[in-house]
């Protein structure tokens, strides 16, 4: 074989392997602060077990939260306005706005062991499921939470999702992220941008960019 021609298969081989790792590997997302989040998009029905602040907790035996597709369809259709996300840590809630019009209102629970960033950005990746995990167990701030439902990361590993660990909304509690109750987390989700379809994964890009999201005190 010609020095040319193992060079270009070698090279060939790389190719593959990396397109292969960037498609079919689970997406992992372990930036510090923030949450801590591993999984392929789905359900995982054999994790049943969670802990929070180091204690056990029950994790959800199914994916009881879902919209019909045709609500889906619904929240996600163009209204002629920008959306547009805030969140407001000095009150503690967050508003959804298509233009100057409020669609939807709710407490959070932001950033307790570590600050919640403030700040201008879009959301980059919607995942429906994933696990999330970190903290310390010296500390009693260990967390192992599968099956976290609509996340949607706005900065790094900085994120809105649902929350099934806590109902404390209204004072923060999480590691960075935006903590919201579940059936809103999953009309937000549905609601912006990028536009998820029946899929698991969405990354946003310039023909599917991610809503704004604005964080102030």
């Amino acid at each position: 074989m010609k020095q040319n021609d193992f060079f270009l298969n070698l090279l060939s081989s790389i190719l593959f392997l990396a397109i292969f790792v960037l498609f079919f590997s689970p997406p992992e997302f372990l930036e510090k602060p923030g949450c801590r989040c591993q999984g392929t998009g789905e359900f995982q029905f054999d994790e049943t077990q969670a802990y929070f602040e180091g204690k056990k907790i029950s994790a959800p035996l199914v994916a009881r939260w879902e919209l019909s597709p045709s609500e889906r369809k619904v929240l996600g259709e163009a209204t002629g306005f920008e959306k547009w996300i805030e969140v407001d840590l000095s009150e503690q809630k967050l508003r959804a706005w298509e233009g100057d019009r409020l669609f939807l209102e709710s407490l959070i629970s932001s950033g307790k062991w570590a600050p919640t960033p403030v700040g201008e950005f879009r959301i980059w990746i919607k995942i429906k499921y994933a696990k999330m995990s970190g903290g310390s167990k010296e500390n009693n701030t260990y967390y192992y939470l599968p099956n976290v439902p609509y996340i949607m990361y706005f900065y790094n590993g900085y994120g809105l999702h649902g929350t099934y660990w806590h109902n404390n909304f209204g004072r923060p509690m999480s590691h960075g992220c935006v903590n919201l109750p579940t059936p809103i987390a999953e009309k937000i989700f549905y609601w912006s941008n990028p536009q998820i379809g029946n899929s698991f994964v969405v990354r946003a890009d310039k023909n599917n960019p991610g809503t704004r999201v604005v964080i102030h005190k």
